[in-house]
């Protein structure tokens, strides 16, 4: 069951304003070419494993930013930010996944067992 209600392009707000219990961080294109308002949560985790933070996501209804996403979660929302490494939902090999440090913006791979930060998004569909 999702927790979200679709909206439309005209009805988002500025970024940074909140929207439907979080950040509105900006706008994302899916794989399918459906387009998605981010929502950053408020709720940040620590010192979690890269499997951790997954369950932990989805504990929230909710997901890892992929690095595309967290990079726009840098450029457009970092004072909600902790400056510190947080996962991505992108896994690099078999044994270690994507982050993102929120300080500088600099990606990097780390073994999944890296206990790093956590945030959650959700993605709204965008309707016409």
């Amino acid at each position: 069951m999702s927790l979200t209600t679709p909206i439309t392009i005209a009805t988002l707000p500025a970024l940074g304003a909140e929207l439907q219990g979080g950040t509105f961080a900006g706008i994302t294109t899916q794989p399918d070419g459906a387009h998605c308002a981010v929502i950053l949560l408020p709720d940040q985790g620590s010192k979690l494993s890269w499997n951790a933070a997954v369950d932990w996501a989805k504990a929230l209804d909710a997901e890892l930013p992929t690095r595309p996403v967290a990079a726009m979660l840098f450029a457009n929302v970092k004072v909600k930010l902790r400056p510190a490494w947080h996962w991505t939902s992108e896994e690099d090999d078999a044994s270690s996944a994507w982050s993102c440090d929120f300080y500088d913006g600099y990606q990097s791979s780390f073994h999944e067992s890296f206990e790093g930060s956590a945030v959650a998004v959700r993605l709204i569909p965008l309707t016409a």
